[in-house]
């Protein structure tokens, strides 16, 4: 499949106004630009992708210099999966042109952290009743067991313990607006992480 992505900085939330005056909540991302710091083929490597690098980075290790030898000091390299990698050159930049208003996206960040979270914060348990002599286990997990075979928690089960920062992915966004001069693009509706968290936004895979 022929990919197109690029990294960019999310800016935070605001809205915009449309021809018939319908308010749509927009997120704005600074997207780009991106240089492309590395090709891969099907002849050289098994499989078509490309690597791309965003936002200025203030140390490079030695093999991190090697790498982007004759480019930018770059923070962020992501790895694009595409049938047309061999389309692309190392150091072409790549900017929020490729996207165009009414374009269906996929934005992937990472969601907020929100430290150690008990089960009915962390997956929504209803909690335990809230009468018959109840004094402290409104919000506790309740029994997790499984009675005398296999007598033990399996691995995996639902429970308490750290709440976000995972990758997250939201699909088939529309691009509302985009701002070729200041490298600024408009995708409707929230996106996963913080203001000024790194996000990838690609066109959509599941279209429906």
């Amino acid at each position: 499949m022929k990919r197109k992505a690029l990294l960019g900085k999310k800016v935070g939330m605001t809205r915009l106004v449309d021809k018939t005056g319908e308010v749509i909540p927009v997120t704005i991302v600074e997207l780009g630009p991106c240089y492309v710091t590395q090709v891969k083929t099907d002849a050289s490597d098994g499989y078509n992708a490309i690597q791309i690098g965003f936002g200025p980075a203030t140390r490079l290790n030695s093999p991190e210099k090697g790498h982007l030898r004759n480019l930018p000091m770059l923070r962020h390299l992501r790895e694009v999966a595409t049938e047309d990698s061999c389309s692309y050159t190392v150091g072409q930049v790549l900017d929020v042109t490729v996207f165009s208003e009414g374009e269906l996206v996929d934005v992937i960040g990472t969601s907020k952290g929100k430290g150690f979270a008990g089960g009915v914060k962390r997956h929504h348990f209803r909690g335990g009743p809230k009468t018959h002599g109840q004094s402290d286990r409104e919000r506790a997990v309740g029994s997790i067991g499984s009675t005398s075979t296999p007598g033990r928690v399996w691995k995996g089960l639902r429970g308490p313990g750290h709440m976000g920062s995972e990758r997250v992915t939201t699909l088939n966004l529309t691009v509302a607006r985009v701002d070729a001069e200041r490298n600024l693009i408009a995708i409707r509706g929230a996106l996963p992480g913080p203001a000024g968290g790194l996000v990838m936004v690609r066109n959509a895979v599941k279209v429906a």
